[in-house]
């Protein structure tokens, strides 16, 4: 586009994930003209929240919504919610003066992640339960005092392992009259996670990106549930001079966001993961007859967060002549004159992974021909060698 070309600044093709280093997702026309309809005139900011909070709690079938600046933003003011509730001369405490307030929250010791800085800019202190084989029942009973002021649960299949079940957290830590807060950023799709956590499972509060799988601003982000801490969030948050102050949220980012919401429920997920898993499977025959020794290709259903999008996962073994970092540089070499491509890192450190379903346009045609002449360029093995699974 010439406004990245006049900055010097080169489009890439996404086949990794929503990642906000590479800007989320791409929001669909109709977010992009809400939003510059939007920017065209002033408004009451306060009105606007209030007003839009009230709109996608009704569309969401929760008791309260707000719309706060990315869901890390989200993430720092429901703990300060869970800390202060609406006393406004506790509010005035945060982040360095927490002495006397209830200022613990507990976390799982495998979930910890760099999310949770969010959680510690208020000065809340963490207090982890369990480790890497196992968390107890009797740890979380134990972790909760009279200076609990909340649990936090990190959803995704990839924080999920030896943790204790997000029902069963939310019925201890409600006995005890602590709440649960919820970050599940990426956990779009499938759009009935708006409820799932909240309605289903008892939540107290839940956070989504908005720049992820709602395909709103990136700088936004969806937080739905208990309409007591969602006043507690607001008083916290911009344009107040308050801790939130920081984390503005601009009236476009609003309007785009609700729109975005709009549509995510209108959308027909069975026909998007169709469409993705069409595009996984026409990689697979055509990279299939040129596989290099030791490279295997495995089609996943989900994706390391759980959420239901089918993915080409491409692993390098020890017969391959070149590694993983060879291929990645290869991927981004635009000296062909071609876009860069990004793929997703997986953690065994061999394989990559190529998502579609946030490719546009001709870029699936662009991926197909640039991993058609990397693999091209070294040996062919026998056509029965190929491993081709499904996970």
């Amino acid at each position: 586009m010439d406004v990245y070309a006049r900055l010097g600044v080169a489009p890439i093709i996404n086949c990794a994930t929503t990642y906000t280093r590479l800007g989320g997702s791409l929001p669909p026309p109709a977010v992009v003209d809400a939003m510059a309809r939007s920017a065209r005139c002033f408004v009451d900011v306060f009105a606007l929240q209030a007003a839009a909070g009230r709109h996608l709690a009704q569309i969401t079938g929760n008791d309260a919504a707000y719309i706060s600046n990315g869901a890390a933003a989200g993430l720092a003011l429901a703990a300060a919610a869970c800390i202060t509730g609406d006393d406004v001369a506790k509010m005035a405490r945060l982040p360095t003066d927490l002495s006397g307030l209830k200022n613990e929250i507990v976390v799982h010791r495998v979930q910890r992640n760099w999310y949770d800085f969010a959680v510690r800019q208020t000065g809340a202190t963490l207090v982890e339960i369990g480790h890497s084989m196992e968390t107890a029942p009797w740890e979380l009973d134990a972790a909760i005092t009279d200076r609990t002021a909340a649990v936090f649960y990190f959803a995704g299949e990839h924080l999920n392992h030896n943790t204790l079940p997000l029902a069963y957290v939310v019925e201890r830590a409600h006995a005890r009259g602590v709440p649960v807060v919820v970050d599940a950023a990426a956990q779009i799709p499938p759009v009935s996670n708006l409820t799932a956590f909240t309605r289903g499972q008892g939540a107290d509060l839940v956070i989504f990106s908005g720049g992820k799988g709602l395909n709103g601003p990136q700088n936004s982000g969806l937080v739905l549930g208990r309409a007591d801490l969602i006043h507690a969030m607001t008083l916290n948050g911009p344009p107040n001079q308050r801790i939130g102050r920081p984390m503005k949220v601009a009236k476009d980012a609003i309007v785009g966001l609700v729109t975005a919401v709009e549509l995510a429920l209108a959308r027909d997920e069975a026909a998007d993961v169709a469409a993705w898993g069409a595009q996984i499977d026409a990689w697979i025959s055509a990279w299939t007859p040129i596989l290099p020794t030791g490279v295997t290709l495995t089609r996943a259903e989900i994706n390391e967060a759980g959420e239901p999008i089918p993915r080409l996962i491409m692993t390098l073994g020890r017969a391959t002549p070149w590694d993983r970092a060879h291929l990645i540089q290869e991927l981004r070499d635009t000296s062909t004159g071609s876009p860069a491509i990004e793929v997703v890192h997986h953690p065994d450190g061999v394989s990559i992974a190529f998502n579609a379903h946030l490719l546009q346009n001709d870029e699936p045609a662009i991926v197909t021909q640039r991993v058609n002449a990397i693999l091209s360029a070294v040996p062919v093995i026998d056509r029965s060698q190929a491993a081709i699974t499904t996970a």
